[in-house]
């Protein structure tokens, strides 16, 4: 936990109310994002009950599953939510646009939009994640056969479960990790993971602090948790009741479809407080605008998505269950990089972000008092404008001599550390030298340099490129790490081996 977010989480015990921890939100929100929140039988491995699922907060369909040890009923149950998952990701694939490559010089098509599923907590995410394990390698054919539509879903889950490790992305996302992210709480981190009480804290009803309202949220009989899990009192005297009156009427129609009546009912009435909770967190985070670089990153989930269905209509197969070694390698190596720039991105953005790199000695702010804007520099083939300002701050300074820093004002911009000279009342005075960011001439255009009087941020963060590592063919590879199997000293080489 950072120091400001420490202090924030104080600040909101002390006034009862969540501290915002960002001025801009920091995730795409869709238009028509699809609500789901599943419910899964205790004591089974991930063994779905019951789910709402929808695209608006009046638009909640519930899903069954009246014995959830059924096989048979679990893909019924996979079958009904790809009736509705599937539909809704084809709404997103009828319109392209070009998207210009190599510099301009060629274009490439991807989808104008990508969906968005919204879960309540990441234990949602993990639900998703198994339940998409657990389906995409079934066929509707042979033994056991399933619906058609019921392995694609699992490599669609599959694939929005994927995206949920990429840092940055916005394709599922779950609610609790959302807000946390613009919110602190006066609670622990594992509290915050509970919906009701982490919305209790953050918009709490007239005349309650947000303690109190998480405290009342916290009682099952008031707030429902809020999935996958149940609560083992709710299991016992409710749930286990209802599930065996299903079963007992399996001889009399009417029996049955009444006890199926009041099963819906008891989950209905399980599910629906977390459904509002949810559309409730969603208005919260569309008041807050979002950041700059949020709708680059959901370009990146709008080429995921089109890659994704591309590969999928070419007849590609399906995830598979394990990443070899340097496929798990590339893996590992590109949500490094994604987290990186994440967390770069996320500082450019917001200066509440930011001021905890400030704290780290990582970036530093002051006022520019002098500006050479017609600065040139002679000592090379050819003279290259290289202006020079001078930055006042009150903050300490740790870069060296040399170091390249960069303003989130002007990204694209260098400053090298020329001098660092302290100065009176505990000032600190630095000269820096400019390059990029200001054409091709010996004349800056205008606003492309730093005025006299602007309040700036330097930074050693950098949202520059960050180029691949490069990996072996898998056949290059030791066979220890999957490779080709290692060739006995004892084996005679083969006719035409030319040994």
């Amino acid at each position: 936990m950072s120091t400001l977010r420490a202090l924030a989480k104080a600040q909101a015990l002390a006034a009862g109310v969540a501290q915002p921890v960002a001025t801009v939100r920091h995730l795409h929100l869709s238009e028509r994002p699809l609500v789901l929140v599943p419910l899964a039988m205790a004591g089974e491995a991930n063994a779905p009950l019951a789910a709402l699922v929808g695209t608006a907060p009046d638009d909640a369909r519930l899903l069954v599953v009246p014995q959830p040890r059924n096989r048979d009923q679990r893909f019924a149950f996979a079958a009904e939510l790809a009736a509705i998952v599937l539909p809704w990701l084809d709404g997103f694939r009828g319109v392209s646009e070009a998207v210009p490559v190599d510099r301009g010089k060629d274009v490439r098509y991807r989808y104008v939009d990508a969906p968005q599923l919204l879960v309540p907590n990441p234990a949602g995410i993990t639900f998703l994640r198994l339940l998409g394990r657990s389906t995409r390698f079934r066929r509707p054919d042979g033994d056991y056969p399933v619906h058609p539509d019921v392995p694609l879903l699992g490599r669609w889950l599959t694939f929005f479960a994927e995206r949920a490790e990429q840092p940055g992305s916005a394709a599922l996302v779950a609610m609790t990790d959302a807000l946390t992210l613009h919110w602190a709480t006066g609670q622990s981190a594992v509290e915050d993971l509970h919906l009701p009480a982490l919305l209790g804290w953050i918009d709490p009803p007239a005349g309650a602090t947000g303690a109190q309202a998480a405290a009342r949220a916290e009682d099952p009989t008031v707030c429902p948790p809020a999935g996958p899990a149940t609560d083992p009192e709710f299991d016992n005297r409710v749930l286990a009741p209802a599930i065996a009156g299903y079963a007992d009427a399996a001889d009399d129609p009417d029996a049955r479809a009444g006890a199926y009546a009041e099963l819906e009912r008891v989950l209905r009435d399980q599910l629906a407080p977390t459904w509002e909770l949810m559309w409730r967190g969603v208005g919260l985070l569309r008041a807050v605008p979002a950041g700059a670089r949020v709708a680059g990153r959901w370009d990146g989930d709008k080429d995921a998505f089109t890659g994704h269905s591309e590969h999928v209509d070419a007849g590609g197969g399906p995830q598979p269950r394990r990443d070899g070694a340097v496929a798990a390698a590339q893996r590992l190596h590109r949500l490094e990089r994604a987290l990186t720039s994440y967390a770069v991105q996320r500082a450019y953005d917001d200066p509440l972000v930011m001021a905890e790199h400030r704290l780290a000695g990582e970036a530093f702010v002051g006022d520019v008092t002098l500006a050479d804007a017609k600065r040139v520099d002679d000592s090379g083939k050819r003279p290259v404008l290289r202006p020079r300002i001078q930055v006042v701050t009150t903050e300490p300074v740790p870069m060296p001599v040399g170091a390249t820093l960069w303003s989130p004002a002007r990204p694209a911009q260098k400053a090298r550390v020329v001098f660092v000279t302290p100065a009176a009342d505990g000032k600190t005075e630095v000269v820096l030298e400019l390059s990029g960011g200001m054409g091709r001439g010996l004349t800056a255009p205008p606003g492309s340099l730093p005025e006299v009087g602007e309040r700036l941020c330097y930074t050693t963060l950098s949202d520059g490129f960050m180029p691949a590592g490069a990996f072996p063919a898998p056949e290059e590879t030791p066979w220890t790490h999957g490779g080709p199997p290692p060739r006995r000293a004892d084996d005679a080489p083969a006719a035409g081996d030319g040994e």
